[in-house]
């Protein structure tokens, strides 16, 4: 079979409405929300099926890179090629960088774009659109998803059609797009039947979409290229050029090109869409119980209607309340009318003028080498569990504000510190004294659990140099 279409999956967003289990961290396509899968696992298991398709590209920022690899492992997916954008430069870079490349393989390469966070519960639907778009895509026209209204929504972009096209398999020119309207027009749009809400996703010759950047934004395509010319293998990742990449104006495919190009064209999906864009989004797609209430974790409720409640760490009461959104997590707990849930991003706009760090991290915090939690801080002192998978280690290290106490609790710890290497097993236990060099390791074949205790006058993530990475992080 003649492989002919390469995914493009973008997974670059931070899913602030989803605060606070989406973090900049850890958002939200890399976290199990309307299943038990990732929705970046979701998003590449549903590909499974159709004909001529190649192994996806993914398009992510750096500090998720192995956090994706990871995922994509665990459901036995082996992508063309993870690129790393140095900075957010929207979706128009994104997707350029990505055609550039397709380029090289295959001159006459399509690419069906998707970004990693959205929720399609139809599949064979999705594969229908996805063929009839690709017939569409093989006439020249770059063709959008447009998805089948149900409800008079205010929170999308909504796309008229325009004329049929002929021997395009029911795909429609694009009249116009439309931003996001008030009630009362989305509604007009919905009773007339001519309009589509913009899903985000397209299906286009990779050549195609360059020519017409080139000739509506040349500037855009030209730092790309230079990006991409520069980019450097780093160990399975594409890193592209940080100077040029950075130097490329940040825009939208659809306000780059989308809305200028004489060649869109939208093909009608009917295939249970979702962008799980706010919690509301999330209740309105999940199963409910009698009282309509979708409830996740140790959550006990009583008289309480409409609501969302999910508990990450502990048990989650209401009693009485109606049409709200409850999100407990370990450090953070959200209580919010479901009405007002698209205002979220205001609180995560007020951590970040205050300096706080909710916004970013879990109290749990992925590294490629495991995970760190933290117990419990004070002046002075702070508690971390600590996870080390088989065969992994930390970097060579050293700090100049804090000392550290290690404790084994299950596996085997290969130790360095200073010029001495030794094993601890479980119930054994070192000290790193402040301004020592050290490392630790799993030679084990278990995952190695330990608690570090630190004592020193600042314990800030930043007080690590590195000597040695085989993660090559500065």
């Amino acid at each position: 079979m003649t492989l002919s279409l390469y995914p493009v999956i973008l997974s670059g967003g931070s899913g602030t409405r989803l605060w606070p289990l989406s973090r900049a961290a850890l958002p939200k396509q890399l976290l199990p929300l309307a299943s038990d899968r990732t929705m970046l696992q979701e998003t590449m298991l549903r590909l499974k099926g159709i004909e001529g398709l190649a192994a996806p590209m993914v398009i992510c920022n750096d500090d998720h890179r192995f956090m994706i690899a990871e995922q994509l492992r665990e459901i036995e997916i082996t992508p063309s090629a993870i690129m790393l954008e140095p900075v957010g430069r929207n979706t128009a870079p994104a997707v350029a960088v990505a055609a550039l490349r397709l380029m090289r393989i295959n001159p006459e390469a399509l690419m069906l774009v998707l970004p990693a966070d959205h929720l399609i519960r139809d599949v064979p639907a999705f594969h229908a659109s996805v063929a009839k778009a690709e017939v569409a895509a093989q006439a020249g026209y770059l063709t959008t998803f447009g998805i089948v209204a149900q409800t008079p929504e205010t929170g999308y972009g909504y796309i008229r059609r325009g004329e049929a096209l002929a021997g395009a398999d029911g795909g429609h020119a694009v009249a116009s797009f439309v931003e996001k309207p008030d009630r009362t027009t989305a509604q007009s749009y919905l009773d007339s039947g001519d309009y589509y809400w913009n899903s985000g996703m397209f299906l286009f010759k990779a050549s195609v979409f360059v020519d017409e950047l080139k000739r509506l934004r040349a500037d855009i395509l030209s730092a790309c290229e230079v990006s991409l010319t520069k980019a450097v293998s780093d160990l399975d990742f594409i890193r592209l050029d940080k100077e040029a990449f950075a130097a490329c104006p940040a825009e939208s495919i659809d306000y780059a090109v989308m809305e200028h190009t004489g060649k869109a064209a939208v093909v009608p999906a009917d295939i249970g869409w979702n962008d799980i864009g706010a919690w509301s989004s999330l209740w309105e797609v999940s199963d409910k119980d009698a009282r309509d209430n979708v409830l996740r974790g140790d959550v006990l409720t009583e008289d309480a209607h409409r609501n969302f409640i999910r508990a990450e760490s502990r048990l989650v009461a209401a009693l009485g309340v109606d049409n709200l959104v409850i999100v407990e997590t370990p450090d953070a707990v959200l209580v919010a009318s479901k009405d007002r849930v698209q205002d979220v991003k205001k609180l995560v706009d007020r951590l970040k003028a205050d300096k706080r760090d909710e916004h970013v991290f879990h109290r749990k915090v992925y590294r490629p080498w495991g995970w760190y939690e933290g117990i419990d801080e004070g002046e002075r002192f702070q508690v971390k569990r600590i996870m080390v998978k088989p065969g992994e280690k930390l970097s060579l290290q050293m700090h100049h504000h804090r000392a550290e106490h290690w404790i084994i609790v299950t596996g085997t710890a290969r130790i360095t510190r200073d010029d001495e290497t030794f094993l601890l097993t479980e119930n054994q236990s070192t000290y790193i004294p402040l301004g020592s060099k050290h490392r630790l390791e799993n030679p084990g074949k278990f995952p190695l659990h330990m608690v570090e205790v630190q004592s020193g006058g600042y314990l800030g993530e930043d007080d690590i140099v590195r000597f040695e990475d085989v993660y090559k992080r500065t």
